[in-house]
């Protein structure tokens, strides 16, 4: 059975259901992160095998195999990256990626410039990520937590409207995107480029999706921002309003199921569920979601 070797610092135990972990090390006088994919059983969900599946388990150490990222525009990865593989799952291992301590709108600028990346057409780059999300959702039974809060008629207007959502989103320019774009995987710069990790989700998305996840948990408010993205989209990919259409609905409806996960975690105890604001869990998914006012706003009552 593998397993870390002594020595090695944890960084985050297992954050989802094919990632063991992460570790920090140092490797012939390099320091390097070490992250541990398991392979699903036949007892895991089937998405975890499914190669365009967001949650598919081996994409990112494909992508690194491939050499995918490796001289993208705005985003790519780290240049030494090593993949070994066994019969319980892979393990990665690349050089770290000091904080660079990045802003909003570089980050922004380089997310627009990624759009212009040649990835081809590798059967296992991830697709309609934010459907698939959603679908998620709507097997776990929508938003019902929300139905419980102040913003309760919005959610339950925009869970109606969920499938045209989708749908818009779809008929937007589909566009390369890193699918996972929080600030813990862009941490890293070179010259005018973001150096990038987490590669697990990998693939294609509409034009602004990767701009609203990032949104979620920018300083920095939306306008700035999109100017910053528009300006590294390479020529003809799309308008300002399909970007921030494609940003306005990722963000809205993340934003509402992240809300939704949070406060359904501390619902079950004692006490109203507005007393659990404040919750630590809770308060960060609930300052995010109020952020997006105005992006909600804009969706509930589009423009005539």
């Amino acid at each position: 059975m593998w397993q870390p070797e002594p020595g090695w610092v944890a960084l985050t135990a297992g954050s989802g259901t094919s990632t063991a972990g992460l570790w920090r090390t140092v490797l012939g006088g390099r320091p390097v992160a070490v992250k541990r994919l398991v392979a699903p059983t036949a007892d895991d969900p089937a998405e975890l095998s499914d190669p365009t599946h967001f949650a598919y388990w081996r994409r990112a150490a494909d992508v690194i195999s491939a050499n995918l990222v490796v001289e993208t525009p705005g985003l790519r990865a780290s240049p030494m990256t090593a993949v070994e593989e066994d019969e319980e799952g892979i393990t990665l291992t690349s050089d770290w990626v000091e904080d660079a301590a990045n802003s909003g709108l570089f980050i922004a600028h380089a997310l627009g410039r990624f759009t212009g990346a040649q990835l081809g057409g590798s059967h296992w780059l991830a697709r309609d990520q934010l459907r698939d999300r959603m679908a998620r959702v709507e097997r776990r039974g929508g938003w019902p937590t929300l139905a419980r809060t102040t913003v309760a008629d919005v959610a339950d207007h925009l869970w109606a409207r969920r499938a045209q959502l989708l749908d818009s989103v779809d008929r937007l320019p589909q566009v390369p995107q890193h699918g996972d774009p929080v600030p813990g995987n862009l941490p890293g710069r070179d010259g005018d480029d973001v150096l990038a990790i987490d590669w697990g989700t990998l693939g294609t998305g509409p034009l602004g999706a990767d701009l609203g996840y990032y949104l979620l948990s920018a300083r920095e408010d939306f306008e700035p921002l999109l100017d910053a993205y528009l300006l590294g989209l390479p020529d003809g990919v799309g308008s300002r309003e399909q970007a921030a259409h494609g940003a306005r609905v990722t963000a809205v409806l993340t934003a509402l199921t992240r809300a939704e996960w949070a406060l359904s975690r501390v619902a079950g105890g004692e006490g109203a569920l507005a007393g659990k604001y404040r919750h630590p869990s809770v308060a960060p998914h609930l300052r995010a979601l109020q952020r997006q006012v105005p992006l909600i706003e804009a969706l509930v009552d589009p423009p005539r």
